[in-house]
């Protein structure tokens, strides 16, 4: 049985099936995200107002979209374009919130940005400072 799950044939049957199930939901993920940024759209239409929150909700959609667009593209998810929406998200929530609200709630959310925005910045510098690239430039100083 176990010589099957090795065998050459049955491994390439996964990979196609992995790979045209990530193109379908990914494609379900990008056509879903239109149709909401379409209504959300159309309810700010109808509300005749576009406030600060209805601008960070619409950058979550345009986020979503380019992550599904590099996707689609690179054929990988640059793990720095979640960090983002998320974010996004989390400034979304500080501006919506009431002027009442509990001051050691906004400094932890904010402090979630701050941490976000360093795990940002560290995965873009993740190809500097990973261990195979290290190598490869000692070995060509040599």
């Amino acid at each position: 049985m176990f010589e099957k799950l090795n065998d050459k044939s049955v491994n390439k049957g996964l990979h196609w099936t992995t790979i045209a199930s990530e193109k379908v939901l990914l494609a379900i993920i990008g056509i879903s995200t239109c149709i909401a940024a379409a209504l959300y759209c159309y309810e700010m239409f109808l509300a005749r107002q576009i406030t600060l929150p209805d601008l960070f909700m619409l950058f979550i959609y345009a986020e979503i979209l380019g992550m599904v667009g590099a996707f689609y593209s690179t054929s990988r998810i640059p793990v720095t374009l979640p960090i983002i929406i998320a974010i996004t998200a989390l400034c979304r929530l500080i501006v919506m919130q009431n002027k009442e609200m509990d001051a050691l709630m906004i400094i932890a959310e904010a402090s979630a940005v701050i941490i976000l925005a360093g795990a940002a910045y560290l995965m873009s510098l993740k190809d500097k400072l990973s261990l195979e690239k290290l190598r490869a430039r000692e070995h060509d100083k040599e």
